[in-house]
Parts: structure tokens; C-alpha cells; sequence
């Protein structure tokens, strides 16, 4: 693998663009039947991701309305384990996936893809602008950028796979770089030339590189 590139606001809003036509192109793919598959997100079916998809998009644009003091700063500006902040932030977003009246899964991801766009068109504007801190560190609203564009693509994955097929962004190594400026508490390690930037992004947020449906359901007794 060659050196990792610098996170700037051209690769950003590419990378953010991309990732959400992808979650629509592979969404458009699935049937109501498919729309209840697991998913790699643990006890997630995919309607379930699309829901979630929708609130966290909504809630992108609520931190970023009360940068730099939102909850999430609040949060993350205590430096908590990587471990705790993943159980709070788990909680909240079953919270809100809980309290989303129910929808058809296409209706979830158009919902999602109007509010993530205009969130994009944001960004311009208030890139250098304090978003959060984390242990001290200022994180920016392009550095937080990186966490959300991760989101995107990683999500796509997850969809993906509930479909039985695969994902990989076209440059994963400028996701390995948001990732790294936007959720420096799960840090990726240096990797070595070589080194699969989108599997290593894969295992630091938690995921197997190599689950299935057909995995998941044999692990359910279905």
C-alpha cells in the first residue's frame, strides 16, 4: 500500500458523495424480503441499518448545529475508553432507531440520503471550525467529516453483505485518512506496505472482514 493521503476538503466531499449514492444504489436492490436479512451490525437487520441511517444523518446535522458544545462534544470531551464511548453511543442509537416510526426501508434511505446531502453542502463553510474535543485534541469539522464518511462506506458494506455481496470503496486509503483525523479514539495502526487499508478499516470499527448471512444465521440456529 502506498502513503496514506492527507485528509483535505476535495477528498472529503468526494468520498462523502460517493457514499451516499452507493448506500442508495445497493438499497435500490433490496426486496421486502431482503430487507429483513441480517446485517454485520449485531441484532441489525437491514431495515433496521436503513432506520438508523436516517437518525444518524439527522444527527449529524444536530451536532454540527451545536458545535462545538453538542452532545456527542460532551461526550467525547470526558476521554472515555474506547470501549464505554462505543456502549453509549450503541445506546443512543437504539434509542432513536426504537422512537423512528416505521417505514418501508426505501422510504428510510430517501429520507437519509436528503438529509445526508444537505449536510454535505454544509461542510464547505465550516471546515476549520472546532467541532469537538477528544482527550484533549480539538477535532474539527473536517476531521469529523472523516468519522462520517467512514460511516457511509462502512455502512454500505454492511448492506452489501445482507445482500450476499461484497463492497470496497474505490479508495480506501483516503477513508483510512478521514478515519484517522475523525475517530482518533479507535485508532488504526500503521500499516505496513501491502496492507489492506479497507480490511484494517473494517476490524478497527468492529467488524468481521469475512462475515455472511449464511454465517449469521448458522450462528442464530436458523
Amino acid at each position: 500500500m502506498g502513503r496514506t493521503p492527507a485528509w483535505s476538503p476535495e477528498l472529503a466531499l468526494a468520498a462523502f458523495r460517493d457514499g451516499v449514492t452507493v448506500i442508495c444504489e445497493l438499497s435500490a436492490q433490496f426486496t421486502d424480503e431482503l430487507w429483513l436479512a441480517p446485517t454485520p451490525c449485531t441484532e441489525w437487520r437491514a431495515i433496521d441499518l436503513a432506520g438508523h441511517l436516517r437518525c444518524v444523518a439527522d444527527d449529524y446535522h444536530e451536532y454540527l448545529d451545536d458545535a462545538p458544545v453538542s452532545r456527542l462534544a460532551r461526550l467525547l470531551a470526558t476521554g472515555a475508553h474506547a470501549d464505554k464511548l462505543g456502549r453509549k453511543l450503541a445506546r443512543q442509537n437504539a434509542a432513536e432507531l426504537a422512537a423512528l416510526p416505521d417505514a418501508p426501508g426505501p422510504a428510510q434511505i430517501a429520507e437519509f440520503a436528503e438529509s445526508a446531502r444537505l449536510y454535505g453542502q454544509r461542510l464547505p463553510a465550516v471546515w476549520d471550525l472546532p467541532h469537538h474535543w477528544y482527550a484533549g485534541a480539538g477535532v474539527s469539522v473536517g476531521a469529523m467529516t472523516g468519522w462520517v464518511c467512514a460511516e457511509w462506506h462502512l455502512h454500505a458494506w454492511d448492506l452489501a453483505r445482507a445482500l450476499g455481496k461484497d463492497y470496497r470503496p474505490a479508495s480506501p486509503e483516503v477513508l483510512l485518512a478521514g478515519w484517522r483525523a475523525g475517530v482518533p479514539h479507535l485508532p488504526v495502526g500503521r500499516l505496513t506496505p501491502g496492507s489492506d487499508a479497507w480490511r484494517a478499516l473494517l476490524v478497527a470499527s468492529g467488524r468481521p472482514p469475512d462475515w455472511s448471512p449464511v454465517i449469521a444465521q448458522g450462528a442464530a440456529g436458523l
